[in-house]
């Protein structure tokens, strides 16, 4: 086949409709707990602050927590019960508003019964174990020899006298593994009220070891950053879901949209999105200098690499289409091609909302074409960069995102909001059964103005 390079506008097209690389999970580097936090009250905020974000949770003020709170906390983080619970309690009935929370995690073996004493204040004790159960690690704990168990108890300055061997057994698991963090451990008294950031942290450690916490490749500031980045990249394919592209691709031969992304949810960052943007691209030399330009401005943030596949069609006109390992073409029945590009959204998460709003101006002064041969800029700079928010920020300006759902592999598009509904029908013409999802978001204006048909 020839080889013929897209027009830098057709180029751009495929980087803003971006589209979703399967990465092999192998090679997918992420940390399950924040890396860069050292401190009690740092731990606690980042939990928190996530906790509020991704399941509502705001933990109640220190010594106003009692059982009750933590077991409805602790059920927000699991599973819903998928029958009904045959769960029974001394002290709690079907009527009370926390039963079905409570039967939740007594059929998970998290509460033992038959009584949840749910107005009692939590103690440390309790807050510890109940934890460690619903993070799935008992087995863990149970196979602890005593000595072992003490051991790990001693150096943490735990007075093994009280305890019977289980819960000597469930606390040390506890500290090995890291659920309850060496800052925590200084000082602890069992049989004490547990303060909200102690909750916090223990909620969060929940969603870390269930694997529902934020995934991501590293820090920018981390020195081993670039090589990670490069191994997500290089170990990406294009992705093909036969299911969800018999959907898009007619829709794009049919003119309902000028593009679509595929992107597979595994690979979500599932960062607090008021400290969050995400910035779309194709090349990878751009984004090992995107992020040592980062670091040149005194940025830093958690990075994630979420792979993507771009879709668009290229027309007849422009010759036969560029084919790579980055690139797939499919001659369509007008002569056309749609072209599949591998391409990926970075995922930022920055410290603060102040270091959020710095990055636009970052991007504009260094990562922005403005002119031909413009110098000064980093590798492979685009026309209309492609960042966005899914928070209100001021100079970015809201469009639309139209997705639809397979499993774990979703294709989106994005529009102006005037145009949301006319692609949310035609998805719905072409399949029926599909369940169209429709929402706004911030981007950047020179994408907003690309949207709009304007060149710069």
């Amino acid at each position: 086949m020839k080889t013929l390079q897209l027009p830098a506008n057709k180029l751009l097209l495929s980087a803003a409709l971006a589209a979703t690389l399967l990465l092999n999970p192998l090679s997918a580097a992420v940390h399950a707990a924040p890396v860069a936090v050292t401190t009690s009250t740092s731990y606690a905020t980042e939990y928190g602050a996530f906790l509020k974000d991704k399941y509502s949770i705001t933990v109640k003020e220190d010594g106003t927590i009692t059982r009750g709170d933590l077991i409805a906390y602790v059920a927000a983080l699991l599973p819903k019960a998928t029958a009904e619970s045959a769960a029974k309690f001394s002290d709690l009935d079907k009527t009370d508003a926390l039963f079905s929370q409570a039967a939740l995690l007594y059929d998970k073996g998290i509460l033992n019964g038959p009584a949840v004493a749910a107005k009692q204040p939590l103690t440390n004790l309790a807050a510890i174990l109940i934890a460690l159960r619903a993070s799935d690690l008992k087995e863990l704990a149970y196979s602890y020899p005593e000595a072992k168990a003490d051991t790990a108890l001693t150096k943490a300055g735990i007075n093994l006298s009280v305890l019977d061997l289980k819960t000597k057994q469930e606390l040390a698991a506890a500290i090995d593994t890291g659920l309850l963090p060496a800052s925590y451990q200084e000082k602890l008294v069992l049989s004490k009220p547990a303060s909200s950031q102690l909750v916090q942290v223990l909620l969060g450690k929940i969603a870390a070891f269930q694997g529902n916490y934020k995934h991501y490749l590293g820090y920018v500031s981390e020195a081993d950053i670039y090589t990670k980045i490069q191994d997500a990249y290089r170990t990406s394919n294009i992705i093909q879901i036969p299911n969800l592209q018999t959907v898009v691709d007619t829709a794009l031969k049919q003119n309902v949209v000028t593009g679509y992304n595929l992107k597979d949810s595994r690979f979500d960052a599932n960062f607090v999105e008021a400290l969050s943007i995400t910035y779309g691209h194709s090349n990878l030399q751009h984004i090992v200098q995107l992020i040592g330009l980062l670091r040149s401005e005194g940025l830093d943030a958690k990075v994630q690499l979420e792979p993507k596949t771009s879709a668009f069609i290229h027309m007849k006109e422009w010759g036969e289409p560029y084919e790579s390992e980055t690139a797939k073409v499919v001659k369509i029945e007008n002569g056309n091609y749609i072209t599949y590009a591998k391409e990926f959204d970075l995922k930022f998460e920055f410290n603060t909302v102040a270091d959020k709003e710095k990055f636009q101006g970052i991007i504009l002064k260094y990562a922005k074409k403005d002119v031909k041969d413009q110098k000064g800029l980093i590798a492979g700079s685009w026309w209309q960069p492609l960042y966005y928010s899914l928070t209100k920020l001021d100079d970015y300006k809201l469009i639309a995102n139209t997705k639809i759902v397979d499993g774990h592999y979703y294709a989106q598009s994005f529009s102006l909001p005037e145009k949301a509904a006319e692609v949310k029908e035609g998805f719905a013409k072409v399949d029926p059964s599909v369940k169209v999802e429709s929402y706004t978001f911030w981007v950047d204006g020179p994408f907003f103005n690309y949207l709009n048909g304007e060149s710069l």
